[in-house]
């Protein structure tokens, strides 16, 4: 075969030159979206292609964008205690003392107003009322109301501001986790803090924005790293877990018998190949690539430091509990989040699962407790004395409530309780919030919001308020529209303001 067949016609190699010198918004426009677009398309994928850039510069310089935040922020970081399954309300913070009085009674249609129940629970013949087993008794100088099964919490309730009528649309656990964390219950949009990154950048160059902690061994549903993703955002604004065990973060530690002398160079020159190609093609990813390795470079020396709770005195662990000396447990992921805190770490998120508990809630709700009471109380407590609570927002807990109702069988020792998106309990505590301060209100039955509900982008919009952003205005183009956090919802709850 001659070889002339393999040459491209100079026509053709010219425009193939010629594009390469276009970024890639150019060249769409150059040729109309046709026949090069899709050429274009198979080289760079086609998201990012047909996917609008932001106008705003998307190098990680660690600044954030210009113009945030948008006012003097109250919050510099943030740590997010996520209780995943549900918590009960009933048995933790929503004392009803007039359910003891129609205990096993069939739920009155009047409270239940025809709203629509879960798969599991649609079926049975009668719907009775469950009282809570658990005592509530008022503490501190705000007389907030705490189940017995948290004591060490019922300590600290002076710094805590409860929203008892927080309520979402989302019944089911993904959709309803992933609504919270992302402002939609489908996937695909960024988290809460891929957002705070994008938008405020980093105060700490040498460990991510946004870093993730599961607590092991909880059981419950499973949690996936989308929850924790960037979304449309570019890709270093992504949460980082970090793992108990050996190689806390994934990929991070040099291969056995490797000092790493070689490494710095190595990614120079690496970084010298990507800016090639991100001034030949206008790729905004590839910027956020080097960002990403610049990043893993630091953290092999940053994140041994952190996470060794060596250097933690003893009296420190006994606050947090026993559990606290064992890593990837609740107790010790609060203690290490303390530890990032102090790093200026802008989101921690600390997942812990297992609160889902449809039958045999009383043995299970009161190990839960167990497990989580003594080390949030400890960090509140560990926060303040260290000066770091004014500035750090914390915010417990889940994705929905539970039913007043049984599901399955009620007997005097047991029963269960299904999932109730219509009204739950959360808190805040910290930088910006009114501490000892109780808002929101629910019926006798905890079924409906009485007064000042709080929706799921309500609680984001004021989470970004207390940031110093102004949620309307933090948003990104992509496929031709602009996406917020908040969608198109949200309002500042004002009145829990300090």
């Amino acid at each position: 075969m001659c070889n002339h067949h393999h040459k491209r016609p100079p026509q053709t190699r010219e425009l193939f030159e010629e594009s390469k010198k276009l970024d890639r918004r150019q060249f769409l426009t150059k040729t109309s979206l046709g026949i090069g677009a899709m050429a274009l398309s198979g080289l760079l994928g086609t998201e990012k292609v047909f996917a609008s850039t932001n106008p705003e510069p998307l190098i990680d310089t660690g600044k954030g964008l210009p113009g945030f935040p948008n006012f003097v922020p109250k919050a510099k970081r943030i740590i997010y205690l996520f209780q995943s399954g549900g918590p009960s309300q009933f048995e933790t913070f929503d004392y009803k003392p007039k359910l003891g009085e129609m205990q096993g009674q069939d739920l009155p249609d009047s409270v239940r107003q025809g709203q629509r129940l879960t798969g599991m629970s649609t079926n049975q013949a009668s719907l009775p009322i469950a009282s809570s087993m658990y005592k509530f008794n008022q503490y501190g100088k705000s007389r907030a109301w705490v189940s017995d099964l948290m004591p060490y919490t019922a300590e600290v309730v002076d710094e805590l501001c409860f929203i008892k009528s927080m309520h979402t649309e989302q019944i089911n656990h993904d959709p309803a986790i992933t609504f919270f964390q992302t402002g939609h219950q489908l996937p695909g949009r960024p988290s809460i803090g891929a957002w705070l990154s994008y938008g405020l950048g980093s105060d700490n160059e040498n460990l991510p924005t946004f870093i993730v902690l599961q607590s092991k061994n909880s059981g419950g549903q499973p949690l996936y790293s989308r929850l924790w993703g960037n979304g449309f955002l570019p890709t270093e604004h992504q949460g980082v877990q970090f793992r108990s065990g050996k190689n806390p973060v994934l990929f991070l530690s040099n291969p056995e018998n490797y000092d790493g002398q070689d490494r710095r160079r190595m990614l120079d020159y690496l970084k010298k190949l990507n800016e090639v190609q991100e001034s030949t093609y206008g790729d905004p990813e590839i910027n956020a690539r080097i960002a990403q390795y610049e990043m893993a470079y630091r953290m092999q020396t940053s994140v041994p430091d952190v996470v060794d709770l060596s250097d933690e005195p003893d009296h420190i662990f006994e606050m947090y509990g026993e559990d606290s000396r064992d890593p990837g447990t609740y107790a010790a992921n609060c203690l290490l989040t303390r530890r990032l805190i102090e790093k200026d770490v802008k989101f921690v998120q600390l997942y812990h699962r297992g609160w889902d508990q449809h039958l045999f809630l009383p043995n299970g709700i009161k190990k839960q407790c167990k497990n989580t009471d003594q080390a949030t109380a400890a960090l509140i407590k560990d926060l303040k004395q260290r000066g770091l609570l004014e500035d750090t927002l914390v915010v417990w807990g889940g994705e929905f409530g539970r039913t007043v109702y049984s599901q399955g069988k009620l007997t005097a020792t047991n029963y269960g309780r299904d999932h109730h998106p219509r009204c739950f309990t959360m808190w805040m505590a910290g930088a910006g919030v009114k501490p000892g301060f109780t808002y929101g209100e629910t019926d006798d039955f905890s079924y409906n919001v009485v007064k000042d509900p709080v929706h799921v982008h309500d609680f984001q919009a004021t989470l970004m308020h207390l940031f110093g952003i102004n949620h309307e205005k933090l948003n990104y183009k992509y496929q031709g529209r602009r996406f917020r956090l908040t969608d198109v919802h949200g309002h500042v709850v004002k009145d829990i303001l300090s």
